[in-house]
């Protein structure tokens, strides 16, 4: 297998681009941009996309409409920048604009190279929409460095884009043949739905405590040495996930009953029987968790329960 199709995860950040961030207070640099025709402008209405024939679609700045400019960066020698528009000032209908997991496969399969373009520019558009005052005095905010800041219209406080950090582990105990991996099942989820663990990492902690904390706290397994993996942007809204492996102390299994409601060990054996009987349904594709389940089984996903 290629390092693309083992981890499938890095599709959505394989093409970084150049963010060109000493530009973003350069005003006539920026009009400059705005008035050139080979520029490319990707519109956002509040979070949401219109695809258009089965693509995101990026228009000249002759056909963006009013509203808040994100300079995106560089890709390809083009520079590539988003206008936000409130969703109710959006050109067309309201149906044809769509969230972003609708697109994610568009982006790894069709347009990769627009994948990192997009997330950054659906991460600025949903925190331009979420914060709409300061946090400190309750004023009003305005956008300032090509959209990557505002600042505080009363007491001049600027505010920056968050990113909540997330942790998502593939925790396996016992060796060869006998290693099993741990899922587990969300509480709202369909039957037959399983994936790997994952929680928000606290204040004050370290991933790898926060791997220990989350799976200790969501099935009662206490966990050892955890090693990185990779990680993969998530703009839903303001995540960075950030895999991990570990491997199990123990193996006796408590769920917490609100988040988790099922969880157990599965060895490879068991794992792809189930899956291609469709009792199993794991995550796959673009997601990093279909990249820990898919390193760790060792081959590619596939099979009924895969699709």
């Amino acid at each position: 297998m290629t390092p693309e199709r083992l981890l499938p995860h890095a599709a959505l950040s394989a093409h970084a681009h150049n963010r060109m961030g000493l530009r973003r207070t350069d005003a006539a640099w920026l009009a400059e941009q705005m008035a050139d025709p080979t520029t490319r402008v990707l519109v956002v209405a509040g979070n949401r996309l219109r695809p258009v024939d089965g693509a995101v679609q990026w228009i000249g700045p002759d056909e963006a409409p009013e509203g808040t400019l994100v300079l995106l960066g560089d890709s390809g020698g083009v520079v590539h920048v988003a206008v936000v528009v409130p969703p109710e000032g959006a050109p067309g209908e309201p149906d044809e604009w769509v969230p972003l997991r609708s697109v994610l496969a568009l982006l790894a399969d069709g347009t990769p190279q627009q994948a990192p373009l997009v997330m950054h520019a659906i991460g600025l558009a949903e925190w331009h929409h979420a914060t709409r005052f300061c946090p400190r005095c309750g004023g009003t905010l305005t956008s300032r460095a090509a959209g990557h800041e505002l600042r505080c219209d009363r007491c001049d406080r600027p505010q920056f884009p968050r990113t909540d950090p997330a942790v998502i582990m593939a925790i396996t105990h016992g060796e060869g043949e006998d290693e099993a991996i741990l899922l587990g099942r969300n509480t709202a989820w369909p039957a037959g739905r399983w994936s790997t663990l994952a929680g928000f990492c606290e204040p004050g902690e370290t991933l790898e405590d926060a791997v220990r904390r989350e799976v200790l706290e969501e099935v009662g397994v206490q966990v050892g040495e955890v090693d990185y993996f990779g990680s993969q942007p998530w703009p839903l809204p303001a995540s960075l996930m950030l895999g991990f492996t570990g491997r199990a102390l123990t193996t006796d299994i408590d769920v917490d009953g609100a988040e988790i409601e099922e969880a157990r060990w599965w060895t490879r054996a068991d794992f792809e029987a189930a899956g291609r009987s469709g009792e199993l349904v794991v995550p796959r594709g673009i997601s990093i968790s279909s990249s820990l389940i898919e390193s760790w089984f060792g081959r590619p996903l596939d099979g009924p329960g895969w699709d």
